[in-house]
């Protein structure tokens, strides 16, 4: 796959930080772009910080393709230039949240493309040994939308898509049943979404349900009690930004706009990359 490579006189990052004791990596989309910082912190219940942490977010953003909300355009996640960080990384336990992975469907991609655009991800990450935990698709929410309701969050969030209804679950339906056998088969925590945790579009999570939904979802990845930083990890719930991540590349209004990485950090010292 084809990296994004930052110009080097951008390479510039954060003054240096303490060394982590694990790398947290976060693929997905809207649901993981509002729920960040929430979504780091319970990962570190689990796990232990202060952490690295190498995020392929963004609202509306494609797991291999280029998607545009607005006026800003980012490069598909396995384009994205997190996989040669991580390649470049020092060893250390590392755990990956995989998650929003239907916004491809309404993209028309095929569920084959998609699931191989998945698949790709997966054998990056467990190169890297990495402890993995994924969220299937709400298959339950999306094909009890009516008819009116999908035409109308449709139009709103992915104007351009001319999928009826029925075609858009049955593609759904594949890639739901697709992410099943690629978690048999791959060996990694295949996560069911609860009907309950959704909002009235069926796919974004109801705002004052993340925090319980979450710590549902990450109770996959165990405790790790004997690790360093695993105390502090569970003391850090109310942290804050220090600084906020930027986009390493991005394009608005099709000028490029590059950010050194890491761009974040947490008052845990805690530093996030955002690709």
């Amino acid at each position: 796959m084809n990296k994004l490579k930052m110009p080097l006189r951008t390479r510039r990052c954060l003054p240096q930080q303490p060394k982590p004791v694990n790398r947290i990596v976060l693929l997905g989309a809207s649901n993981l772009t509002l729920s960040l910082r929430l979504v780091i912190r319970q990962i570190q219940y689990h796990c232990g910080g202060p952490s690295e942490v190498l995020a392929a977010v963004g609202h509306g953003r494609s797991y291999g393709q280029n998607s545009q909300v607005l006026i800003r355009e980012l490069p598909g996640i396995i384009a994205s230039s997190l996989w040669s960080q991580l390649d470049s990384g020092d060893a250390q336990p590392t755990y990956a949240f995989l998650t929003d992975i239907g916004n491809d469907i309404l993209y028309e991609c095929l569920p084959a493309q998609i699931l191989q655009w998945v698949a790709w991800c997966v054998d990056q990450l467990q190169k890297q040994s990495a402890q993995i935990v994924m969220t299937n698709l709400p298959i339950a929410s999306i094909a009890s939308l009516s008819e009116w309701r999908y035409q109308f969050f449709r139009n709103l969030f992915y104007p351009s898509c001319q999928l009826s209804r029925c075609e858009a679950i049955e593609r759904a339906r594949a890639v739901h049943q697709g992410l099943i056998e690629l978690a048999a088969r791959k060996q990694f925590e295949l996560c069911e979404q609860n009907p309950q945790w959704m909002s009235a579009d069926g796919i974004h999570y109801a705002y004052w349900k993340r925090d319980a939904l979450y710590r549902d979802i990450f109770e996959h990845f165990g405790t790790v009690p004997d690790q360093p930083g695993f105390a502090k990890g569970k003391q850090s719930f109310s942290q804050s930004w220090q600084q906020r991540p930027r986009f390493a590349y991005k394009k608005v209004w099709g000028k490029e706009k590059y950010t050194p990485q890491p761009s974040g950090l947490l008052a845990d010292n805690t530093m996030v990359s955002l690709y």
